[in-house]
């Protein structure tokens, strides 16, 4: 059944309690626990008193700690609303039902004798020892709770790790080799969807398939019948959000983010600013491999047993304000830039933990002997002000890459404080050195890069305060956080309320790095923790599908819904092509490096070049996709020319500005033109996804805002494709390398096109 509501578009004072409302970012929301959920309510409001909260869902309230605890039960809907309550101030934050499923492990072996057996998988982040079965009858059996989806897994038995023999299905990891494959199946029905048009002052709302509807504006749920009122306090916001969520029975609909500015809903893409978080595109700079712009601080370590690439190339800060006051990020389409850690590290170099135990410098940056003071090889405050103030002239902000998780040995934090860091040895004797899963929050990263032990109070306050610092000192946009996982959740509310106090009216973007779960990543994409986080698990799918012929578009749709399910369709997680701890995508795509080998020795035993120019191909496709599906597009430095290396460090060549060959400028301007679109589509940026078609070789989906349509196409076969869609193409044109005629469209061999209905 499709239902219609009318969205009307004249003021009111419908919220009559939240005129006075402190201006929040949007409250992202709140994914509950299978029975009990703590909420600090402090995340959500800084420094207001709490009268009251109420909710239809069942919760305990303890206002002397501002924490609530929601309790879940078979009854709890979908979707429900927290309500706060401040000095006639109301605050909703949306409840997320948890759709966790009870599953039942069980190993038949089948006569042999073992002591232990455990389960290893995507749904507990790979840890070895989380999940244990117990052996009853002669069967090895346990329970587990997990979302509906697809987990690769493998079973331990006594140390050893195993395909499960009892189960045939099997799925190609991110490394070339197989694991199990689990499915846990959703409850199938009728799937709610959310759409919206606007006709004659109107916003026509398609609700399909729903029970239930819940509509926001900014932080406070507003009522509807027939239609919805836009609050007139709107009027005075620059921007401003109407939310709209639904759903029945069987599952949560499409979410719809509208925008506002003064009160009239945003129609076109260039009424955005810089301030917009929605509309960023993020470009990440490895300072020392970048651009040379004041040879006189080039100071690389002098020693034999470094290798130059792992060595100090010379980049600096310097060379970051020539290429912004060349325009070089402006021309890309690029509206924010990410640079790597730019704070002293040693003048020596270190013995890597890793066999075989090669040298390094920290020419990275991560090792930081200090947490704010600026690197002498990369320049000085005074040149640290001049690039931010530049970029904010250019409308371009900046971000900084902070290291939370440790210090190097040498750091005074550790020097004066050496009670704070955590134990490197175990209780059982072993090194606690890149114990990534099991120790998590307190492995180090190397012998001489101790971890901070967060459960220390003073150590939060320090860290979280040098953080403050390198904002309010050199007026930064945000943060790229290293190691996120890796750092208690305490450390990013207490950051974050920190800023939120100092900058009310400030909008900071927080990204984090975590390689795991998406339920993993998602804990830490939270109000009152980071905005969004590099969604690794959507780039390893992509990386394969795209690079490898024989590689389903199927599973990269199943791989985005996913995405989809844990953040949202409306999130500010990171879509990259590439980042600086993995071999660079074309590496793959033009089989210059092959999935299954060790991606880090190969770039040091052999020069890693494009052996298969189609790899310029694939890589056009991948940015195509990361910069036209819902999040922010990260451009990994080099990739917009189709640089190519192994793992780390030989994906981390200097950066190539003169001299390019052909495919070099093709894939260059292949990203210039896909920027140039998402600045001018609105709906690239806020609009819903859709589905088109999906196969082996062929992928279409549109994204619309009201009469803002964009269809993008890929063809990943050896062979010229023709699409038939069922619409009228007159007013469509390409961008690209397909020519419509009559109502099909034909695509090359691994290309896309982008359709776009309006004046762009």
């Amino acid at each position: 059944m499709l239902r219609y509501i009318f969205i009307i578009i004249f003021f009111s004072s419908c919220l009559q309690h939240s005129n006075n409302q402190k201006k929040y970012d949007l409250f992202l929301p709140i994914n509950l626990n299978i029975d009990t959920t703590k909420v600090f309510l402090n995340d959500f409001v800084i420094n207001e008193n709490i009268d009251s909260v109420t909710s239809e869902t069942n919760f305990l309230y303890f206002k002397d700690k501002q924490v609530v605890y929601i309790l879940t039960d078979d009854k709890t809907p979908f979707l429900s609303v927290l309500t706060l309550w401040s000095d006639n101030k109301k605050y909703d934050i949306l409840l997320r039902k948890n759709q966790k499923k009870k599953v039942d492990f069980v190993f038949d072996p089948k006569g042999k004798v073992f002591d232990k057996v455990h389960i290893s998988g995507d749904f507990n982040n790979w840890s070895q020892d989380q999940t244990q079965l117990s052996l009853k009858e002669g069967i090895w059996k346990t329970q587990e709770y997990i979302n509906p989806g697809k987990y690769q897994y493998q079973l331990i038995l006594d140390g050893q790790w195993v395909l499960d023999s009892d189960n045939p299905s099997k799925a190609l990891n991110s490394n070339g080799q197989y694991n199990s494959l689990l499915t846990v199946e959703e409850k199938l029905g009728s799937l709610p969807k959310l759409s919206f048009k606007i006709e004659k002052e109107k916003i026509q709302l398609f609700n399909k398939n729903t029970d239930k509807i819940l509509v926001f504006y900014n932080n406070t749920q507003i009522p509807y019948t027939d239609f919805i009122k836009i609050p007139s306090e709107s009027i005075n916001q620059e921007r401003s959000y109407i939310r709209v969520f639904s759903f029945n029975q069987y599952a949560e609909s499409n979410s719809l983010l509208i925008p506002l500015q003064h009160g009239k809903v945003v129609e076109k893409a260039s009424d955005f600013n810089s301030k917009d978080k929605y509309s960023q595109v993020l470009y990440f700079i490895l300072v020392d491999r970048f651009f040379n712009g004041n040879f006189k601080i080039d100071k690389p370590i002098q020693d034999p047993e470094v290798h130059s690439k792992a060595n100090y190339y010379g980049g600096d800060l310097e060379g970051v304000y020539k290429k912004l006051e060349e325009g070089y990020f402006t021309k890309l389409g690029v509206n924010t830039i990410w640079l790597s850690p730019i704070t002293q590290n040693p003048e020596y170099a270190e013995i890597e933990y890793p066999f075989p135990h090669r040298k390094y410098s920290g020419y990275h940056g991560y090792w930081p002997v200090s947490c704010t003071e600026i690197d002498k090889r990369f320049g000085d405050k005074k040149t640290l002000k001049k690039l931010v103030k530049l970029a904010h002239d250019k409308n371009i902000k900046v971000l900084l890459d902070f290291v939370s998780n440790h210090v190097h040995k040498d750091n005074p934090v550790i020097t004066k404080h050496p009670d704070w860091a955590t134990d490197l040895i175990l209780e059982n004797g072993e090194e606690n050195i890149r114990i990534w899963d099991q120790h998590r929050l307190t492995t180090w990263f190397d012998r001489f890069l101790p971890t901070i032990d967060y459960s220390i109070k003073e150590a939060v306050e320090l860290m979280t305060d040098s953080a403050l610092f390198m904002i309010e000192e050199y007026n930064l946009d945000g943060f790229r956080h290293d190691a996120t996982k890796h750092i208690p959740t305490l450390f990013w509310r207490t950051l974050t309320n920190k800023i939120k106090t100092k900058y009310p009216n400030k909008l900071i973007y927080q990204i984090g790095e975590t390689f795991g779960s998406r339920e993993l990543i998602g804990s830490y994409v939270q109000t009152g923790q980071l905005d969004g986080q590099f969604d690794f698990n959507l780039y390893f799918d992509a990386r394969r599908i795209f690079a490898l012929d024989e590689e389903s578009f199927k599973d990269l749709h199943y791989s985005l819904e996913q995405s989809f399910k844990y953040y949202g369709n409306h999130s500010l997680m990171g879509n990259i092509t590439g980042n600086h701890d993995i071999p660079r995508f074309i590496s793959f795509a033009s089989k210059a490096l092959s999935f299954s080998e060790d991606e880090k020795e190969a770039g040091w035993n052999r020069n890693i070049s494009i052996k298969d120019t189609l790899g310029y191909n694939k890589l056009k496709m991948l940015t195509a996709f990361i910069t036209t599906i819902p999040g922010v597009p990260v451009i990994y430095y080099g990739d917009e020319i189709g640089m190519v290396g192994a793992g780390d460090p030989d994906n981390r060549r200097p950066m190539v500005f003169d001299m390019l060959n052909n495919y070099e400028i093709s894939v260059k301007n292949n990203l210039i033109s896909l920027l140039n679109l998402r600045n001018k589509n609105i709906s690239l940026i806020y609009g819903e996804f859709n589905l088109i078609k999906v196969s082996n070789n062929i992928f279409i989906y549109e994204r619309t805002f009201l009469d803002d349509n964009v269809v993008v196409c890929f063809n990943k076969d050896q062979k010229p494709i023709t699409i038939y869609l069922d619409r009228d193409l007159s007013a469509y044109k390409t961008h690209f390398t397909s020519t419509i005629i009559n109502d099909s469209i034909t695509l090359p061999p691994y290309s896309f096109e982008i359709l776009t209905k309006n004046n762009y």
